[in-house]
C-alpha cells in the first residue's frame, strides 16, 4: 500500500493528468516547452557546421551539410517510432492502467533498441552506396563517411533520449524533456569547440560531440524517470511478452515513422527541383528554410500538445473532452497562423537578407517572392498540424500518413512542373496547394467520423490499444 501511495504522489508531482481541469491552460502548459524544444533542436547541426567550417575548412563544412541530410533521415525515423509509442503511453496513463503502461515501456525499450541496432548496423554497411547514390562529391566523400560512421554508430543514444522524452510528454511532463534537450545542445556546442578547435580532431570530433551529448541527455532523462516517475519503470512482473500490445506498438511506431520520414523525403525531392534553378535560388531556399523551420515549429508544438491531450482523454474514455480540447487547440492555432502569415509577409525582405547577405540581390528577390506567396497559406499549415495531433492522439495514425503523402506528392509534382516557368515562387505555390489538399482531406475524414457518431455508430479509433485496464 505504501508503494502505491508513493507512486500516486510522484504521479501528481512530476506528471500531469489532462483528464480534468482548464483545457486552454493545459494545452499552453504542454505547448510552450515543446515549442522551445523544437527551436533548440535546430541548433544541433548549425553550431557544429559553423565550428567545423571555421576550424577545419570548406570541404569539411560541406561534408557536415551532406552528412546532416542523411543523419536527419534516420533521426526522423527513430523520432517517429517514439512518437507512436508516446500515444500508447498517454492513452494508458489517461486510463490509469499503470501495469500495461510499464509493460509498454518494457516492450518499447527491448524491441525499439533491437530495431535501432539493426538500423545502425545496416546504415553503416550501406553508407558508401548511399553517399554515391546522392552524388556526394569525391573531395568530401571521405569526410562525410567518417562523420556519418560515428553518428550512425551512436543511434542507440538518439533512440533512448527520444524514447525517454516521448514518455515524459505522454504523462504531461514536457518541461524536463526540454531541460535535458537544452543541456544536450549546450554540451554539444562546447564539446564540438573543444574537440575540433582545441584538440584538432576535425570532423570526427564534431560527430563524437553529438553522440556523447545525446548519450548524456538520455542518461539524465532515464535517471529523472527512475527517481521521479517510478510508475514508468518496469518491474519484474511487467517484463513479459504481450503479443497484442507488441502488435499495437509496432503498428503505431511504424506508421508514425513512415509519416515523419515521408515528410523529410518529400523535402529532399523538392530540394532537387530547387537545385535546377541555380545558385541564387538554392541560397534563397536555404535561407527561407531556416525561417520556415522556426515558424512551423509553432504548429508542430501545437500538434504535439493536442496529441497528448487527446490521447490521455481518449484513454480515459472521455471523448467529449478530447474533442473539446482539439477545438480549443485548433482555434488558438488559427489565430496564431493568421498572425504569423501577416508577420512573415511584412518581414520577408529583412529576414532573407539576414541569412544571405545584403549583396545577394538575386537571392533576396527569390527568397522574398517565395516567402510572401507562402505566407498566404500558413494558417492552413497550422490547421493541418492541429488535425494531425487530433487523429494521432485518438489512435487514427494512418490518417496523418495518408494526408502527408497527398501533400508531399502534390508539392513535388507541382514544384518540378512550375519551377522552370515561375522560379522559386512556384515552390511556395506548390507547398500552399499541398496544404489546401491536406486540410480538405482532414476535414472530410473528421466530419465523416462525427456524422457516424451522431447516427449512433461510434467508430473505434483505428489502432487504439485494446488492452486490459488492470491498475497498479
Amino acid at each position: 500500500m505504501q508503494t502505491i501511495i508513493l507512486k500516486e504522489k510522484h504521479t501528481i508531482n512530476h506528471s500531469r493528468s489532462l483528464t480534468s481541469g482548464k483545457i486552454s491552460s493545459q494545452l499552453l502548459f504542454l505547448a510552450i516547452p515543446l515549442l522551445m524544444g523544437n527551436i533548440f533542436q535546430q541548433f544541433y547541426n548549425v553550431v557544429a557546421a559553423i565550428i567545423v567550417g571555421r576550424y577545419v575548412g570548406e570541404e569539411a563544412f560541406a561534408a557536415i551539410g551532406v552528412g546532416g541530410t542523411v543523419m536527419n533521415l534516420f533521426i526522423f525515423i527513430l523520432m517517429g517510432c517514439c512518437t507512436g509509442v508516446s500515444i500508447i503511453l498517454a492513452s494508458l496513463f489517461g486510463k490509469g492502467d499503470y501495469h500495461s503502461l510499464r509493460k509498454e515501456c518494457f516492450l518499447a525499450v527491448v524491441f525499439g533498441a533491437s530495431f535501432t541496432l539493426v538500423v545502425s548496423t545496416a546504415s553503416i554497411f550501406f553508407l558508401p552506396l548511399l553517399l554515391e547514390s546522392i552524388h556526394t562529391p569525391p573531395e568530401i566523400f571521405g569526410y562525410t563517411q567518417s562523420y556519418l560512421n560515428i553518428i550512425l554508430g551512436g543511434l542507440l543514444a538518439t533512440f533512448f533520449y527520444n524514447l525517454c522524452a516521448a514518455a515524459l510528454r505522454a504523462v504531461g511532463n514536457t518541461k524536463y524533456a526540454l531541460v535535458f534537450l537544452v543541456i544536450a545542445v549546450i554540451l554539444n556546442a562546447a564539446l564540438t569547440f573543444v574537440l575540433v578547435a582545441g584538440f584538432g580532431f576535425g570532423i570526427a570530433g564534431a560527430a563524437w560531440a553529438t553522440v556523447f551529448s545525446q548519450g548524456l541527455s538520455a542518461i539524465l532523462c532515464m535517471g529523472y524517470i527512475v527517481k521521479k516517475l517510478p510508475f514508468l519503470v518496469p518491474t519484474r512482473e511487467d517484463m513479459r511478452y504481450d503479443g497484442l500490445l507488441l502488435k499495437k506498438t509496432i503498428q503505431f511506431a511504424s506508421l508514425s515513422a513512415m509519416h515523419q520520414s515521408s515528410l523529410y523525403i518529400g523535402k529532399l525531392l523538392v530540394q532537387g527541383a530547387v537545385n535546377l534553378l541555380g545558385t541564387a535560388a538554392i541560397a534563397a531556399y536555404t535561407a527561407t528554410g531556416r525561417i520556415e523551420g522556426i515558424s512551423l515549429a509553432f504548429g508542430e508544438s501545437g500538434s504535439e500538445s493536442i496529441s497528448v491531450f487527446v490521447a490521455q482523454n481518449t484513454g480515459a474514455g472521455d471523448r467529449k473532452r478530447a474533442l473539446k480540447g482539439f477545438m480549443e487547440g485548433v482555434s488558438s492555432l488559427i489565430v496564431l497562423g493568421v498572425f504569423m502569415s501577416f508577420t512573415l509577409y511584412a518581414t520577408a525582405r529583412p529576414c532573407v537578407t539576414v541569412f544571405v547577405g545584403a549583396g545577394q540581390t538575386s537571392a533576396i528577390a527569390e527568397g522574398v517572392s517565395y516567402m510572401q506567396i507562402l505566407s498566404f497559406f500558413y494558417v492552413l499549415s497550422y490547421i493541418g498540424s492541429s488535425f494531425v495531433g487530433f487523429f494521432r492522439g485518438s489512435g487514427r495514425i494512418n490518417i496523418p500518413l495518408i494526408g502527408t503523402t497527398l501533400h508531399i506528392s502534390l508539392r513535388v509534382i507541382l514544384s518540378y512542373w512550375l519551377a522552370p516557368k515561375m522560379g522559386l515562387k512556384a515552390v511556395g505555390l506548390a507547398t500552399g496547394i499541398g496544404w489546401i489538399a491536406i486540410v480538405i482531406f482532414q476535414l472530410t475524414v473528421f466530419f465523416l467520423g462525427r456524422r457516424r457518431e451522431e447516427k449512433g455508430d461510434p467508430f473505434t479509433p483505428q489502432g487504439q490499444p485494446e488492452i486490459s485496464s488492470e491498475a497498479v
